[in-house]
């Protein structure tokens, strides 16, 4: 047996395991209020694209805030102002194509890998959005995505839940995983970066045997509208193309191969559900 095989059959025991402890999102909910909190312009759409496009065709009112700037992803090979504001008009369009106005888009423009040291400036401005949105259901990064690869990620759920202490009012709240997905089985363990080789052979350590599996026990369909999940993804045009002809210009289909992308287009996306 290959390993590429092992790897299939390892998968598929997997998705067997986590479908077992996963029930539906309650349908009568969609057109309830939330709050979408992203560390970076991508990971709402990645993370939580399907059920926000769903919940938008039942009238929700959903607004999405995008924590950090988006100045560092390539900035080796453009200007962080110029790189902040092509990556704030993505988030915008995308928001768009989920069916949101560009009124229902904030940023608070933290200084990405950053937000950490703006705790509680940051704490301050999700009360503040708290209180004027009340929002019945919450959106945040998984509580146990891998620190050392996306901080900005951690931080966005601690300070989602503190600002929660202050706020003091029941919301449902529902964690997506991001970095979660890179690990083996879901992704190969060799990348012709050898940075993300490290971080795959880390995460599988962390993450292996499916034991994190246990914590997500909510799913939504999102079959039947993969291809407008697609298409809102690619408004995330520094993410998903080279806007220059350089090949040190990453993309996400270069994390493992695609495999990494895959993890988000299978037909359900998975949460962390809980009371706050």
């Amino acid at each position: 047996m290959t390993k590429s095989s092992i790897a299939k059959q390892v998968s598929k025991l997997y998705l067997w395991f986590l479908k077992r402890n996963l029930d539906d999102y309650n349908h009568d909910d969609l057109n309830k209020s939330a709050i979408v909190f992203s560390p970076h312009f991508d990971d709402e759409t990645l993370g939580c694209g399907g059920i926000t496009i769903k919940k938008k065709r039942a009238g929700a009112d959903i607004k999405l805030v995008f924590m950090t700037d988006g100045s560092k992803s390539h900035k080796h090979l453009i200007p962080e102002n110029e790189l902040k504001k092509i990556r704030a008009d993505e988030g915008v369009a995308a928001a768009q194509s989920m069916g949101m106005d560009v009124d229902d888009v904030v940023l608070f423009g933290f200084e990405e890998t950053k937000l950490k040291e703006h705790h509680d400036l940051a704490v301050a401005k999700v009360i503040q959005i708290l209180r004027e949105q009340q929002p019945k259901e919450i959106f945040i990064p998984y509580s146990k995505e891998p620190l050392l690869w996306s901080p900005d990620h951690i931080y966005t759920t601690k300070i989602v839940k503190s600002a929660l202490k202050s706020y003091k009012k029941e919301v449902v709240i529902y964690e997506y995983p991001i970095w979660f997905w890179l690990h083996w089985p879901w992704v190969g363990l060799i990348n012709k970066n050898r940075y993300i080789t490290r971080i795959i052979l880390k995460h599988t350590f962390i993450y292996g045997l499916g034991l994190r599996l246990r914590d997500f026990q909510c799913s939504m369909y999102i079959g039947d509208i993969l291809e407008q999940k697609h298409a809102t993804l690619a408004e995330h045009k520094s993410q998903m193309t080279r806007l220059i002809a350089d090949s040190k210009w990453s993309t996400l289909n270069d994390v493992s191969n695609g495999k990494f992308l895959q993890c988000f287009f299978q037909e359900r996306e998975i949460f962390r559900r809980y009371h706050h």
